[in-house]
């Protein structure tokens, strides 16, 4: 009687531990799902409904908030202008911190490790800390309102974790494998990418994710170094958006919807590679 009311107990508290868990899920996922919801919704009804409706759905559907903005040439330029630089940063980033993690992590040298400290401390570094010497130093340079004063800027705070990860991943590949390489009459950049990379896969897909959606969402050193329209990217159309049409709810409501849509589609896409990556680095820790 003792054991069947002990594992009784024991399976109750695990159906209690599972709802608490799946209770806590359900919150946070309504609280990520019922705002995208009512901004859905939102952007098919018009000011009026939206004031008496706020809630319900609409009555009629205002179709024409969605199509306006997808008929727009400002919204796809601004697209376009994301999706550059956020390619862009994404190549810079992954192509130096490869290499950079390749050295820190098969080459033994004097002041490797405060060497590689010195990137770490990076991550401490806050960007908005930065901002004012760097708008600064992009204006002597010539770089405001060009997409690189975007691009670099990005790279540089983007590389420390980057750093930091790759390292892990590359000390993780076995020393007999570069041994046999080398046997095999291998260089050390040869090693590094013939071999070292392709295994690598999965780290450079996760990093790859990880730069570009920080570039998609970056809105403070865009606002900063563009005053052109002409590359605007989507954060700042957003707010550019937002205070000129701050009368229509409505049509702001249908702006931010669209303007997620090309960030959720890339998640879609790119989900897979990133949880492969982030098991594979598990794993392999």
């Amino acid at each position: 009687m003792s054991h069947i009311s002990s594992r009784e107990r024991a399976r109750t508290q695990r159906r209690l531990r599972h709802l608490g868990l799946h209770t806590i899920v359900i919150a946070i996922g309504a609280l990520i799902i019922v705002p995208i919801g009512y901004g859905v919704l939102g952007g098919f009804k018009s000011n009026q409904q939206l004031s008496t409706n706020p809630f319900g759905l609409p009555s009629p559907w205002v179709v024409s908030n969605y199509t306006d903005v997808l008929t727009s040439p400002d919204f796809w330029r601004q697209v376009g202008n994301s999706t550059f630089i956020a390619i862009a940063t994404a190549l810079i980033v992954v192509a130096t911190a490869a290499l950079a993690g390749f050295v820190f992590a098969r080459f033994a040298f004097r002041g490797r490790e405060l060497l590689f400290t010195l990137f770490t401390m990076g991550l401490m570094f806050p960007f908005a800390v930065a901002i004012l010497p760097l708008f600064v130093l992009l204006r002597a340079m010539g770089l405001l309102d060009n997409p690189l004063g975007v691009i670099l800027p990005q790279a540089a705070f983007a590389l420390p974790v980057t750093i930091v990860i790759l390292r892990g991943f590359f000390r993780t590949i076995p020393g007999e494998v570069e041994e046999a390489a080398t046997l095999d009459g291998c260089s050390a950049f040869g090693f590094f990418w013939r071999i070292l990379l392709p295994m690598a896969r999965p780290a450079i897909a996760t990093v790859s994710v990880l730069a570009v959606v920080n570039s998609w969402n970056n809105f403070f050193l865009p606002l900063v170094v563009f005053n052109s329209p002409e590359w605007w990217t989507i954060p700042v159309g957003v707010q550019q958006f937002s205070g000129q049409y701050s009368t229509d709810t409505a049509k702001v409501l249908a702006y931010v919807i669209v303007a997620m849509l090309p960030a959720l589609g890339f998640y879609a896409v790119a989900e897979r590679q990133l949880i492969s990556g982030l098991t594979a680095g598990a794993t392999k820790g």
